[in-house]
């Protein structure tokens, strides 16, 4: 098929790469891009043109203090901000016609297409189909979804959306589950599942404070058993307490989520509560690291500052939350992160299965709240969330 695809950004470059090993595609953006497998073209117009499926993955961007890197509980509720997609829908639609499908995958809350964005492409057909892909595994997320969303305006399965699937089934696994709803609920589908993500996080993470908290109790034990439970509790993804939920789109959504229960007069925001528990979460780990400073009058180390392990991105990075806290604790030394040179420190392991091989220099401690590290002569290490004694 001949795709155009507006946005080839962080994740949409690689989710059109895909696209381009099985069909012709051309691509958009603002910013310089070099893509593997198809060519970039200087223009929207150019992008839409004799083009079957127009893909649209543009931000829908928060405040840059809404990131997730500093404390946000604080502000005031806000939804995101839709101005971009509403340019580029205004500008395709002068473009397209009824022969070309365009289909949106930028995040949304429930009832923005309806709201803000139908009446801004009456020239050719739409569609929203919202990906669940995460970055560092954009690929292989595009090939190995969890589930394909498809939003129509009457949620039912139209010969748009059959066109759609069809041009998954060129290139995804097998038996992939689709699930066909409203625009509005292919909105929500998207965007609670991230907050689920979040709120499984949050409170495998209080399991983790109870433990140190309370003593006598490592964490892993609970939680395994707890993942183990898939009669009545979901399965084990997200199940290991260590930092907290991060990245450009979590932290982001439950905050979203909060303006929404607002703006909708629900009477409680359990979003709220999530993205508060993030917060005080980062602060108990930050005095842990704060006391062990003190003790042995080393400064604070994090390993990690993006956000998860193999991307550079630092959007919504607890690590950054939990450095932000060491300081405002009065930590004697301005937190580092990543040094090119290991020194003698208190240090924090901010990623999961990471830096088993650095040389941590004899009489640094070591703060993993994964519990993975092993001890070593002549050096600290702390499992956080493992209290037996």
């Amino acid at each position: 098929m001949k795709i155009g695809f507006i946005g080839v950004g962080k994740l949409g470059k690689d989710a059109a790469e895909v696209m381009a090993e099985k069909h012709e595609v051309i691509g958009y953006d603002i910013t310089e891009v070099s893509p593997e497998n198809f060519k970039m073209v200087p223009t929207i117009k150019d992008a839409c043109q004799d083009r079957e499926l127009i893909f649209i993955a543009v931000p829908t961007p928060h405040d840059p203090a809404y990131d997730g890197r500093y404390p946000t509980a604080h502000l005031p509720n806000k939804d995101f901000n839709y101005q971009i997609v509403k340019d580029v829908l205004t500008e395709v639609n002068k473009h397209v016609n009824k022969d070309q499908l365009v289909v949106l995958i930028s995040t949304v809350l429930p009832g923005t297409i309806r709201r803000e964005f139908i009446d801004l492409i009456p020239n050719g057909r739409f569609i929203y189909n919202p990906y669940l892909i995460a970055m560092g595994t954009v690929k292989w997320d595009m090939v190995n979804p969890e589930m394909v969303i498809i939003g129509t305006e009457d949620g039912s399965m139209t010969g748009d959306a059959k066109i759609l699937l069809d041009f998954y089934y060129t290139f995804i696994t097998d038996g992939t589950r689709y699930e066909v709803g409203t625009w509005d609920e292919a909105e929500a589908i998207k965007i609670f599942y991230n907050t689920f993500i979040s709120t499984k996080v949050a409170l495998v993470n209080m399991i983790q404070d109870v433990a140190e908290k309370g003593g006598n109790m490592n964490v892993d034990v609970v939680t395994g058993a707890l993942e183990r439970s898939t009669y009545r509790i979901l399965g084990k993804a997200y199940m290991t307490a260590g930092m907290g939920d991060g990245g450009g789109c979590h932290p982001r959504d439950n905050i979203a989520l909060r303006y929404m229960a607002e703006e909708l007069g629900l009477g409680y925001d359990l979003f709220d509560a999530i993205m508060n528990a993030r917060e005080k979460q980062a602060k108990n780990l930050a005095q842990r690291l704060v006391l062990e400073a003190n003790k042995v009058n080393l400064p604070i180390v994090i390993l990690g500052k993006a956000y998860k392990p193999n991307v550079h991105y630092e959007d919504g990075s607890t690590s950054i939350l939990t450095g932000h806290f060491c300081e405002s604790y009065g930590s004697k030394y301005k937190v580092e992160y990543d040094p090119t040179e290991p020194i003698k420190a208190v240090y924090l392991l901010g990623h999961m299965g990471k830096h088993h091989d650095y040389e941590f220099p004899e009489g640094s401690v070591i703060v993993d709240p994964w519990r993975a590290y092993k001890t070593e002569k002549n050096i600290k290490v702390i499992h956080y969330g493992n209290t037996r004694l």
